[in-house]
């Protein structure tokens, strides 16, 4: 594990002891950046409110450690696998959305959703030749549409 990935290993594990949680996090290296893996018995105060705390602690690290990593890289918190999870429900949402779209001929808008979660959604979509994706709305607000070409 290189350098600032068990910095923010370290930095992270300060936050939960100074906290109270019980919760520990585990570095780990992948294409994607520093994955950070976090279990115990109080991660589910992570995942309250759609992940809102283990988002804030993700954007913390990154903010922190980001700039150093390679570009394209990223520190991604990670609890009782919500991530994936989560991907997977946003791929089955993005189907349906797909389906939605092309049985009524109008578009799909999603609720506002933040920008790792609206990409997965345009990726879900990319290879969809009748089908296009695209952002709209600004800041919190922003939202992704769905419509046929």
């Amino acid at each position: 594990m290189n350098e600032i990935c068990s910095n923010a290993e370290h930095l992270l594990n300060s936050i939960f002891e100074s906290a109270g949680f019980d919760v520990r996090a585990t570095g780990s290296e992948s294409e994607l950046g520093c994955m950070l893996s976090i279990e115990g018995s109080d991660s589910g105060l992570l995942l309250n409110q759609g992940g809102e705390l283990l988002d804030a602690l993700q954007q913390i690290l990154n903010q922190a450690y980001g700039r150093s990593l390679a570009r394209g890289q990223r520190i991604i918190c990670d609890a009782d696998n919500y991530r994936a999870a989560r991907e997977s429900e946003l791929r089955a949402m993005a189907e349906h959305a797909a389906r939605q779209v092309r049985a009524n001929s109008s578009p799909f808008v999603f609720g506002p959703m933040d920008a790792s979660e609206r990409r997965v959604i345009h990726l879900s979509l990319a290879n969809e030749a009748d089908l296009v994706t695209e952002s709209i709305g600004e800041g919190h607000a922003r939202r992704l549409r769905v419509a046929l070409k």
